[in-house]
């Protein structure tokens, strides 16, 4: 059984393919585009996700939609005409570019060339509650999907059942929902918005800020958006355009009620920094803090819900929201949760391989063989490549075919101070560089930090940078339970940090927390040979892991980007598969 998985036309269009239940390939469309968050039909991602498989179309048993576009119309339509005469711009963008999500149908037969009968289509809550449960290692779980909006859920909760030996059935129900336009991912967005960021884009952003400020504005908060015992939640929508208008998701009756301006977009926050400055972006900072704050206390009340319906205490979590890692964590220590699984996808793009693992194993009644226990699913360059786009560089390098020689180099040039682009392997499935697309440093140094936003990642001073662990290690360097849960692996829990830990890598220490990843030899081998090399000369067994990208681009996919990444950084080294290049 071959199933291909589509996600398009939001944000983070994405395709997935699944041989016999056993995922082979997944990729966002932007690693191809170079469009970040690319949005369109994915043709470069279906293309490759079929030629890594060695597969045509005609090979294809069914191709998979991750929402239904009919009820996404229906919720659209009934939006616009309860805001009459407040919705001419969404009425607008409907009629414009709303037959495209209606003919997608049409769209994944021509492109694709598959017959009408063989394309599918998962409900967007399915897709996300999917995209976990039946990626985890649960034989049941319950789920819970946070997000701005799919069809017409903004939060759900459901209960998967799975059938590993092919003698039972693969279940998975959605028990409750909760329906726009009362949305905690909107909220979080209208704030992302106010703060200056760009929506669905600057969300982590907000919560990198809200370490610098302190929740003064909760109260106000808690007048325009009340949670309730069951873990609902209403919004006044008089301080929220989203549901009138496709530029605006805040009205300014909630600049009125915080009693400041909204940031203009593009302005530095800097909240590090003396006089005006740091006053004006400490007050922003206090509004994020505010509404993170009570973002992880709905994302708790939701968790609790869950585990109340359901009687599970494992959750899958999956939607926008379970990106917040902060959130994430508090789950763990509040909602009565043991075992936690998030996929390294949880947003739209993951909705691609939810949706054809839930035509697989619901749909069509296929047997579970597959849990994401590593991140590493997109494209991989040959070493013919890479030589290839060196030499067109120009750039000289030296070869080291043996990995435990070649870490031990990378660990010889980290530990002397050296931040490296680091490209090995398949690139990672969803927004986190997990160590193969990467950009490496070692976290002792207390000038590191600041010299990467600047010089290297050219980002905004507030701006956290994670640290890579030696699995076996974390609970040296963590304070409290949890390193060994599933989201740990993927970068999406964000933990208090051991004192001394701290303060002997403050480059990843991010006011005493840090946005873990811990790092297996089984999941990738090369990365954790270099992270226990450079243990072996500084005592610590972590490095600093950013993703490798500039500010407002894709992580890169290529040989071409990460030189062009290289040269137009002030990175001191890069290293592509078994070729070393310096400066120097």
């Amino acid at each position: 059984m071959i199933i291909l998985g589509i996600s398009a036309f939001f944000h983070d269009s994405a395709a997935a393919l699944l041989v016999d239940g056993q995922l082979v390939a997944a990729a966002e469309e932007e690693r191809f585009s170079r469009r970040k968050h690319d949005n369109r039909f994915p043709v470069n991602a279906i293309r490759f996700c079929l030629e890594s498989a060695g597969l045509g179309a005609g090979d294809l048993d069914h191709v998979v939609f991750y929402e239904k576009p009919r009820l996404k119309a229906e919720r659209a339509v009934a939006t616009i005409l309860s805001e009459v005469p407040h919705s001419f711009g969404p009425f607008e963008r409907f009629f414009t570019h709303g037959g495209a999500r209606q003919a997608v149908g049409d769209q994944i037969r021509e492109t694709v060339g598959i017959p009408a009968s063989r394309v599918l289509f998962v409900e967007h809550h399915l897709s996300h509650a999917a995209s976990s449960f039946f990626a985890c290692p649960f034989d049941a779980a319950a789920t819970l999907t946070i997000d701005g909006v799919g069809e017409w859920a903004t939060t759900s909760i459901g209960e998967g059942q799975a059938a590993w030996d092919g003698t039972g059935e693969n279940r998975l129900r959605l028990k409750e929902t909760m329906h726009f336009p009362h949305s905690l991912g909107m909220l979080y967005s209208a704030f992302t918005e106010f703060l200056g960021f760009q929506v669905n884009e600057g969300e982590y952003k907000v919560m990198g800020l809200a370490a610098y400020g302190r929740p003064r504005y909760r109260a106000e908060i808690d007048r325009i958006a009340r949670q309730y015992d069951d873990g609902s939640l209403w919004l006044d929508m008089r301080y929220f355009r989203y549901h009138r208008s496709v530029r605006n998701g805040f009205h300014p009756r909630l600049a009125e009620l915080l009693g400041m301006p909204p940031c203009p977009p593009g302005v530095e926050l800097d909240p590090a920094a003396e006089g005006a400055v740091g006053e004006r972006a400490r007050r922003y900072a206090d509004v994020a803090a505010s509404v993170q704050q009570f973002t992880e206390d709905a994302v708790v009340a939701m968790a609790r819900r869950a585990v109340e319906v359901t009687g599970h205490r494992r959750l899958c979590m999956a939607g926008g929201v379970a990106l917040n890692g902060v959130a994430n964590y508090q789950v763990l220590r509040r909602a009565g949760v043991e075992e936690l699984y998030i996929p390294p996808a949880p947003g739209d793009s993951g909705g691609a391989l939810g949706a054809a693992l839930y035509a697989h194993h619901v749909l069509l009644g296929q047997p579970r063989r597959f849990v994401m226990r590593h991140a590493y699913w997109g494209a991989q360059a040959t070493p013919d490549a890479v030589t290839r786009a060196l030499d067109r560089a120009g750039l000289a390098y030296t070869t080291q075919p043996d990995p435990a020689a070649l870490a031990a180099t990378v660990a010889d040039m980290l530990a002397d101070g050296l931040v490296i682009g680091w490209f090995q392997g398949r690139f990672e499935w969803g927004p986190r560089a997990l160590g193969n697309r990467s950009i490496l440093a070692d976290p002792r140094g207390p000038g590191i930090k600041d010299l990467i936003n600047k010089k290297v990642k050219f980002r905004e001073p507030f701006r956290p940078f994670a640290p890579a662990m030696l699995h076996d290690r974390a609970a040296e360097y963590v304070t409290g339970d949890g390193t060994d849960q599933w989201p740990t692996r993927f970068m999406l829990m964000v933990m208090p940090l051991d004192e001394r830990f701290a303060a002997s890598a403050p480059a990843v220490d991010h006011f005493g927390t840090g946005r873990i990843q811990t790092v297996a030899p089984e999941t990738n081998p090369l990365f954790h040979s270099v992270i226990s090399e450079l243990g072996q000369r500084t005592g610590l067994g972590c490095v600093l892991n950013t993703s490798f990208n500039l500010r407002g681009e894709p992580i890169v996919a290529t040989p071409e980007e990460a030189i062009s990444t290289f040269g137009r950084s002030e990175l001191d080294a890069l290293v592509m598969e078994d070729r070393v290049i310096s400066r120097s």
